[in-house]
Parts: C-alpha cells; structure tokens; sequence
C-alpha cells in the first residue's frame, strides 16, 4: 500500500522577538534545550534557533553557536539543528563570513535569507564545510534572485516565509513564490510560513500543496483561532493538528 510521507514540520524556537512580545522566548542555551525537547515531543522534526550572547544579544559568534547547539543536541539528539545567518545578526557581510567562518561547532543546516549581500558567498562557503542551506526567501524578489543564483541544486530546501501581515496577502505571495520557483525548474523541498496570525494561513495553503510548514515563537505568538500561545510546543501542537 503506497503511503505519503507526513510533511515537514520545524519549529523557529525565538528569532528577535523581546519578552515584550511573549514571556517565555528561550535564548539561554538551556532555555533553547528545553523548549526544542517539548517541541519535538509534540512533533517537531527540526529546530531552528538564534544564538544569544551573556549580554542577550543575538550573535553569530563561535562560542554562543556552539553552545546553543550542544546543549540542543543534548536534548535531542539525531535531530536536525538549523541557525540562522541573518543579516539583522550582522549586518555587514564580509564580517558576517569571518564569524560564520571561526564556527567550532557546526549546525547540520543555516537559513541563508536570498535577498542579503553577501549571500551567495556566505552559502558557497557553508557549503563546502558540509552545512545544509535552507534558502530563505521571503518575498517574490528573493525568490528571483535565488533563481538567478545558481545555488538551487546544491541547498537542502526552500523556506517560503511571507511578511505580509494580511493572511490573504500572504498566501498570495507565497502562491507566487512557489510558482517562481517551479517556472525555474526548481524542485526543492519547499517549508512555508508567514509571520503572525498569518502564518497559519500559509500553513495551511503549504499542506493543501504537499509542502512542509514551519511554526514557533519567532513566527507567531498566536495560536490559530487567536490566543495566545503558552509556548513553542503550543504552536507545535497546533501545527501538527493542521498537518493530521
């Protein structure tokens, strides 16, 4: 009997969002540990965090890395660990490859937002260290300029991450992403969000397609009918009940 594999699920455990936003955003690594193992308790099949410093700053320093990942993967060994590279973390890309290039310890994946300078540059060199790229693309410009990138055949996949705040705005951008992409001839695994309560619509258009979703703190503190979510594995939970 032929059966379908289930989609991907991750979870985004923090990102920039202050206490302000929610109380329990994890930075600490012990805080990022205990919030990947509820999330993959409740379904999470890879976690995606932000290092932060003693200071609480985000960084993409070597020693903040490397701790963060240790003690995730203490947590949860065998799953897949993914740090961001954003240039909101280091603005300037040639400082922003000399951190990326002192990493002592080495996530199994990066998302490497397509529409940054620098880019291409940052993901060549990760690459040829044995890191997985999840190209961040997160309006129709960056996914044309993944296109004309060349990258597509040596990522792992494609995060289709809207910023529209308005859920009907938002499925349609990430409608015209997708169908980019496929124009390309770029058939990558694809993972869909939004940002905010419209993050679920964009889930839910993901699944309806066949494509991963992604959920967590750093996407939405809302669960879908408009609450508050406790926490990460709140989200996930949710996001698992979308997927079925």
């Amino acid at each position: 009997m032929n059966q379908t594999k289930p989609a991907l699920l991750q979870v985004a455990l923090n990102g920039s969002r202050t206490a302000a936003e929610h109380a329990d955003i994890p930075r600490t690594p012990d805080a990022l540990a205990v919030a990947a193992e509820a999330s993959v308790a409740e379904g999470a099949q890879v976690l995606h965090l932000h290092p932060y410093d003693s200071a609480g700053v985000e960084t993409l320093a070597a020693k903040p890395c490397a701790a963060a990942l240790r003690a995730v993967r203490a947590a949860c060994p065998g799953v897949p660990v993914s740090l961001s590279t954003s240039a909101a973390i280091e603005p300037e890309p040639a400082r922003r490859r000399e951190l990326v290039a002192g990493w002592t310890v080495l996530p199994e994946l990066v998302s490497a937002n397509q529409g940054e300078p620098g880019i291409v540059e940052l993901c060549n060199a990760l690459i040829e260290r044995g890191v997985g790229i999840e190209a961040g693309l997160l309006s129709v410009a960056d996914a044309e300029a993944f296109v004309r990138s060349g990258l597509a055949d040596r990522c792992t996949r494609a995060l289709i991450e809207p910023l529209a705040a308005d859920p009907a705005q938002a499925v349609a951008d990430a409608a015209t992403m997708e169908e980019t992409l496929v124009a390309a001839g770029i058939s990558l695994e694809q993972v869909h969000h939004g940002d905010g309560i419209a993050s679920w619509a964009v889930n839910e258009r993901a699944l309806s397609r066949g494509h991963g979703i992604r959920t967590g703190l750093e996407d939405t503190t809302a669960l879908p009918d408009g609450r508050v979510a406790a926490d990460n594995a709140a989200l996930v939970r949710a996001a698992a009940a979308l997927r079925g």
